[in-house]
């Protein structure tokens, strides 16, 4: 198996989840935050697609599509437009909210297309290449391509678990 073809099967299993998650899903559901404080489905399928899309984006050198398809103003969150999710309070998880799911599924699909057409054209000498001189050791194109699944397939899993708790709790 070339390693393309690897990629694009994890990749491809988040959609298996995602898809999961949302089939049967009705907005109030997954709007819902378990405890009050805990975050909703919405927030954690919109989480794994910004962070998803702006890391992917970064590593290939393109615009995300958050930005390039106008996501961001079509999804009309009460954010700043470059947010993806990373450290937001309660007020913030509070403010992703959508009315209908149709909007959240399409950004999920249009994140996964620009993720796969991205591996696709990977060869396994790509992977070697660092793409985050921030750390010691600075990171490449390989761990980060694993840290975004990784990281995805968490989320996914998590909103799965909140879909399946009673809405009492």
């Amino acid at each position: 198996m070339e390693i393309s073809g690897l990629l694009e099967d994890a990749f491809s299993r988040i959609d298996t989840i995602v898809s999961g998650v949302l089939d049967g899903l009705e907005p109030e559901h997954a709007n819902w935050r378990p405890g009050g404080v805990g975050n909703s489905i919405t927030w954690l399928v919109w989480h794994l697609g910004r962070a998803q899309d702006e890391q992917l984006a970064h590593v290939a050198g393109t615009e995300s599509v958050w930005r390039r398809d106008g996501y961001a103003g079509r999804f009309g969150f009460a954010l700043d437009p470059g947010d993806h999710g990373y450290g937001h309070s309660s007020a913030q998880v509070d403010a992703v909210h959508v009315e209908s799911l149709q909007l959240l599924r399409e950004y999920h699909q249009a994140v996964l297309a620009q993720s796969i057409a991205y591996v696709r054209g990977l060869a396994a000498t790509d992977l070697d290449r660092v793409v985050d001189k921030r750390w010691n050791p600075p990171v490449t194109l390989g761990v980060r391509l694993i840290s975004i699944i990784d990281d995805c397939v968490q989320h996914g899993g998590q909103a799965a678990y909140v879909k399946g708790l009673p809405r009492t709790v």
